[in-house]
C-alpha cells in the first residue's frame, strides 16, 4: 500500500513549498515536488533525542521497563520518533538491571538504545547528578555492561579528567559506543586527549562543564573547536541564554548542533514534586530543580517546543529540523536509518502547522493514534 504525504517538506536540501512524501510499508519510497498542493501544513522528520531521561510522569533513570515503555509513549505523541533512554549516575547493580530491563525494549525499536549518562563524572560539576554514586570509569564495567546489552548500549558519558577516562572511551570506541565528554571540569587539554581517544559527542554543550576562559578555554571551545564532534544543546531558554545557542549554532553549524531535551519525568506534567536519581526534585513555572540547592535538575522540554524555541530564537527552520532530527541520528550511528526525509528512510515524519504545533506523527510509516 502507498500513502502520501503532501505539504511544505523540510529536506536535508532545503525546503519543497509544494511537495509529496511517497511512503510504501515503513519506508520512503520518493520525496518530490507536487504542484498541485496549495498551503499544505509542515512536514518535518520524525525528531531523534539522544539525551532525555523521561517524560509524562514516567521515568528512564530507574530501570523500569513499563515506566520506559510509557515515557517513550509521551515523547512520541510530541514527534519524537527515535530516541534514547538516558539514565543518570547510579550504582552498578541499577546499571545492569536496567541494562537488562531495556535490552527487550531496544530489541523491539521502542527504544534506539541506552544511554548512561555517568556515574563516570565529575564531582566538580556534577549539577543534579547524585554525588554518591560519582566514580572514576571501569573498564570491567563496561564491558560487562556492552556484554549484556547485545547492542543496546549506544552512549556513554564520562568527565575525561577522571582517572581511567581515556582507557574508557577507546573500550566504547571500539565496541561501537559513541563516548560523550560531559559533566567536566577538564582543561582545554584533557578534553582534547578525550576526542583524540574517540569522543564524539559534547553533553549539553556549556551545562555542567567548567566555564570558558580566554587563558583556559577549557572543555566547550575544544568541543565547539572539533570539527567531528557534535554539540548538544538544550534549546528551553532555562540552560542556555538564545544568544549563546545561536552562537553555538553559528560555530558548529546545524551538521554539528544537536537539539536534545534532558527530560526528566515531569516533562508534560503539572508544577510539583519529583525524583531524579534519588534526588528530590521541585519544579516550579515548568523549571526542575533539586530541592537541596537549586541546581537545574534535566528539563520538562519536549522536541517540538525544543524545535520552536530554536526557531523562535532566530535559527532557521530547514536548520533546527537538522538539529532535532538529521544530525542527533548521525550522532549515534543511525544516519542512515532515521533523521530525515530522504528516500530509503524509515518512514518518520512530523506534521505540524504554520506555528510548529504537532498535528500528527508517523512512525515507521504507520500514523501514531
Amino acid at each position: 500500500m502507498t500513502v502520501r504525504v503532501t505539504g511544505k517538506l523540510v529536506t536535508p536540501t532545503g525546503v519543497i513549498r509544494q511537495g509529496c512524501v511517497e511512503i510504501v510499508g515503513d519506508r520512503i519510497r520518493a520525496v518530490a515536488e507536487y504542484p498541485s498542493v496549495r498551503d499544505g501544513h509542515w512536514i518535518v522528520p520524525g525528531f531523534v533525542d539522544m539525551h532525555t531521561h523521561g517524560g509524562g510522569g514516567h521515568t528512564f533513570t530507574t530501570g523500569d521497563a513499563d515506566s520506559a515503555r510509557e515515557a517513550a509513549a509521551f515523547h512520541l505523541r510530541h514527534g519524537t520518533t527515535t530516541l534514547l533512554a538516558s539514565l543518570v549516575s547510579s550504582p552498578f547493580a541499577v546499571m545492569r538491571e536496567a541494562t537488562t530491563a531495556y535490552r527487550p525494549l531496544v530489541e523491539s525499536g521502542v527504544l534506539a538504545g541506552i544511554h548512561f549518562e555517568g556515574p563516570y563524572l565529575s564531582a566538580d560539576r556534577c549539577g543534579a547528578q547524585n554525588p554518591e554514586f560519582l566514580r572514576d570509569p571501569s573498564t570491567d564495567e563496561l564491558a560487562e555492561l556492552i556484554e549484556l546489552g547485545g547492542g543496546a548500549i549506544r552512549m556513554v558519558t564520562l568527565a575525561p579528567e577522571r582517572d581511567g577516562a581515556l582507557e574508557a572511551i577507546k573500550l566504547l570506541v571500539s565496541r561501537g559506543v559513541v563516548a560523550a565528554v560531559g559533566h567536566t571540569d577538564a582543561t582545554w587539554e584533557q578534553t582534547r586527549a578525550a576526542l583524540t581517544a574517540g569522543a564524539s559527542v559534547g553533553t549539553h554543550l556549556f551545562n555542567g562543564m567548567r566555564p570558558v576562559h580566554h587563558r583556559e578555554p577549557g572543555p566547550v571551545v575544544a568541543l565547539l573547536d572539533a570539527p567531528n564532534v557534535v554539540c548538544e544543546l538544550v534549546a528551553d531558554g532555562v540552560h542556555l541564554h538564545d544568544g549563546m545557542l545561536r552562537f553555538a549554532h553559528s560555530v558548529a553549524g546545524p551538521e554539528r548542533a544537536a537539539l536534545i531535551t534532558d527530560a526528566m519525568a515531569a516533562a508534560g506534567m503539572p508544577d510539583g514534586e519529583y525524583e531524579l536519581g534519588g534526588q528530590a526534585v521541585t519544579v516550579a513555572d515548568g523549571v526542575a530543580r533539586l530541592s537541596r540547592d537549586g541546581a537545574i535538575a534535566g528539563s520538562t522540554l519536549t522536541m517540538d517546543a525544543a524545535l520552536r524555541h530554536a526557531v523562535a530564537s532566530g535559527i532557521a527552520l530547514p536548520d533546527a529540523c537538522r538539529m532535532v532530527a538529521t544530525t542527533p541520528a548521525r550522532a549515534i550511528g543511525l544516519g542512515d536509518q532515521v533523521g530525515a526525509l530522504r528516500t530509503g528512510l524509515r518512514a518518520d515524519l512530523v506534521v505540524m502547522d504554520d506555528d510548529l504545533n504537532v498535528l500528527r506523527v508517523m512512525r515507521a510509516g504507520t500514523w501514531v493514534e
